[in-house]
């Protein structure tokens, strides 16, 4: 801990916070000024005695995180980077939430420096927090456990208020988190009784504290405007090494705002010019000019600043002589924080991909060895599927409380957690993380998904029993619409392999991303092989499309993903003896395909020809390749319970059906 500051230059600190977060929410008339006053306490004695980082240096990789969970409070965030001497000007503050600022309405990661995770959605930030926490106990006990180099020393802080309490996802995360012991991991609760419509007791009556320390946390109560408490309950907390931590600090929304504070109108819309009048009159604060900061604040932000790229500098130093010390310590380091797969992993897996019979889980899980082999820093798991998914990698056991140096998950049955903590950890830094469960409870975590995407986080996810042909489980268990509900995400690539070359290319694809994620749709039921008849197939499928069979001049195209490529082919050769040509094409990526512009789609598409696409789910958005006049194979209703083979001829899913359905449309 460092020593305290003197108090009126603590006061003056929390009143340049508290002013630089109302007066740039009065200028945009747009915002949330209520937490950055009410939390002002929090962040100043977090930030000028506790959180170690170098803003010269942002991407240092001990630097403790700090996650703005409460997201709607960021010019908290805004005005302590700024302080705090980031790449983030006095212009930048003032242009909060306008066009093409560094500043908008809610933080976003690699948009504004400093941010560490983009948070907004209540619970999410919180709960990226536990994955950066996870992370960073991985990456120690894999670099130098027991070895005293304390390589590895940061902490994660996170500010959460009572929305992200009260939003599933954090009770999913935070429970994970007890388990495991995170002891690296503090959240400051922003304690202030006050949401959007009104007081917290509208809706919300738990003793939040019991319910963390149900959890296994540590839990500390404490008055959030009193420096030595808020100081006091954090150096408790850093002693906790096999707990998290959470502080409920006791606040008040507005905190100072003579006839707004502990009011709901301070949540959502600016104080408005009268009251900051008054607040900073009350305040003893010159009313002029907006966005004052003190000469005394900058200097002690412009120490702390030489602090931190102090401890940066030794850390370097004690790396340096670290690495120097083994050949192989080097290599250890680097393995963990791969970001990119190996060059030509992709064309090496599609050489090693399975090409007998089976369902892509099953050959997927074949090609994750072989990725896993040639890139150590890959982990992952299940939410309490991994025989199903086979998204287990062999001769590794799964992280526990006592050994975190695996490279296995149990997630247990927390779908929503699995999400957020796979973001929390590539937002770290270390690791290449992949989560998997069935395609149904993707709906568990399309918020996480669409994060991952708008972070540019080439997050994994491997989605098992991807339709009907689940079978037995019935409707409930049998996705038709979540193909095209991932496919509606900007930014995901959603791959739908037909066989074991397929399978091994989408992994290949996936694993190549840098900034944006993907998931992989497989099957739970057994697919031939396909024979592909089109010299140059295997270096299209990188397009996303691809020719399988077919001729110059067709009659007709039959585009079809993943189980259903097969029927596309039988039914093909069935019309041949019937004068038809007819191309087939596979589709392992729409996405992919779409950005291959109109010469490549024209190829696999000519002018005049029709078109019938077949998948095992909703069909409408097909008609953007197929139009009108196109046929649409699919299910447009839920399924039913039955073994898988007798859904397909119950839903005409059959060569022969298919086959028929071909020919009338063709006339």
């Amino acid at each position: 801990m460092s020593v305290a500051v003197d108090s009126q230059l603590a006061r003056q600190a929390v009143q340049t916070i508290k002013f630089l977060s109302t007066d740039a929410v009065q200028r945009a008339n747009s915002g949330h000024p209520g937490l950055p006053m009410g939390a002002a306490d929090i962040a100043w004695v977090l930030w000028s005695r506790y959180l170690r980082y170098d803003p010269r240096t942002p991407d240092w990789p001990d630097r403790d995180r700090f996650v703005l969970s409460a997201g709607h409070g960021c010019m908290l965030l805004y005005a302590m980077l700024h302080l705090s001497g980031y790449d983030l000007s006095m212009d930048d503050l003032k242009a909060f939430r306008q066009w093409e600022s560094k500043t908008p309405g809610h933080p976003e990661f690699g948009h504004t420096v400093g941010v560490e995770a983009t948070t907004g959605p209540l619970g999410q930030g919180i709960s990226n927090a536990v994955g950066m926490a996870i992370a960073a106990r991985m990456l120690r006990d894999r670099v130098s456990p027991n070895s005293g180099d304390d390589l590895v020393g940061h902490r994660v802080f996170t500010l959460c208020s009572d929305g992200d309490v009260m939003e599933g996802v954090s009770g999913e995360t935070c429970s994970l988190a007890g388990h495991l012991g995170l002891g690296n991991l503090i959240a400051l609760y922003d304690d202030n009784h006050i949401s959007i419509e009104g007081p917290t007791e509208l809706a919300f009556s738990e003793d939040v504290c019991a319910r963390y320390a149900a959890y296994g946390w540590d839990v500390q109560r404490i008055d959030g405007h009193d420096h030595d408490a808020i100081a006091g309950a954090i150096d408790h907390a850093l002693g906790q090494k096999d707990r998290p931590s959470l502080i409920a600090c006791r606040t008040h929304i507005a905190h100072g705002s003579p006839n707004k504070q502990d009011s709901a109108d301070a949540h959502g819309s600016p104080l408005g010019e009268d009251e900051i009048k008054a607040t900073k009159a009350a305040a003893g604060w010159p009313l002029e000019p907006a966005f004052h900061v003190p000469e005394e604040v900058r200097s002690f932000f412009r120490s702390r600043a030489e602090e931190g790229a102090a401890l940066r500098t030794a850390w370097v130093r004690k790396f340096e002589a670290w690495v120097g010390r083994e050949k192989g310590h080097r290599k250890r380091w680097d393995q963990c924080w791969q970001p990119e797969a190996p060059k030509g992993l992709t064309d090496r897996l599609i050489a090693a991909a399975p090409t007998d019979a089976g369902a892509t889980r099953a050959h997927s899980g074949k090609v994750l060895q072989v990725a896993a082999a040639e890139m150590p820093g890959l982990v992952g798991g299940s939410a309490d599927l991994a025989p199903s998914n086979k998204s287990t990698i062999n001769d590794s056991p799964a992280i526990s409380p006592a050994d975190f140096s695996g490279r296995n998950f149990h997630f247990g049955v927390r779908e929503h957690a699995m999400g957020a903590i796979v973001n929390g950890m590539l937002y770290h830094g270390a690791f290449r993380p992949y989560g998997a469960t069935f395609l149904v409870f993707s709906d568990y975590m399309r918020p996480t998904l669409r994060l991952a995407a708008l972070a540019k986080l080439p997050a994994i996810h491997i989605f098992t029993h991807d339709s009907i042909f689940v079978g037995e489980d019935g409707p409930t268990h049998q996705p038709v619409e979540h193909a095209w509900v991932l496919r509606m995400i900007p930014g995901l690539d959603v791959f739908r392999p037909a066989d074991g070359v397929e399978t091994a290319l989408c992994w290949g694809l996936a694993l190549e991303a840098t900034d944006q994620p993907s998931v992989l749709l497989l099957t739970r039921q057994k697919l031939p092989p396909l024979d592909r008849q089109r010299t140059g197939a295997l270096a299209d499928m990188r397009r996303g499309a691809y020719l399988v069979a077919g001729d110059d001049q067709p009659d007709a195209v039959i585009a079809a993903t993943g189980s259903e490529v097969h029927l596309a082919v039988a039914a093909r050769e069935a019309m041949a003896s019937e004068g038809k040509k007819i191309n087939v094409v596979s589709i392992p990526c729409y996405e992919r395909f779409r950005a291959q512009g109109p010469v490549y789609a024209q190829r696999l598409f000519p002018g005049g020809v029709p078109v019938a696409t077949i998948e095992a789910g909703v069909t409408e958005p097909w008609q953007a390749l197929t139009g009108r006049a196109g046929l649409n194979i699919g299910i447009d209703q839920f399924g039913a319970s039955a073994p898988g083979n007798v859904l397909g001829e119950k839903f005409g899913f059959t060569p022969d059906a298919v086959t028929t359905k071909i020919r009338d449309w063709l006339g």
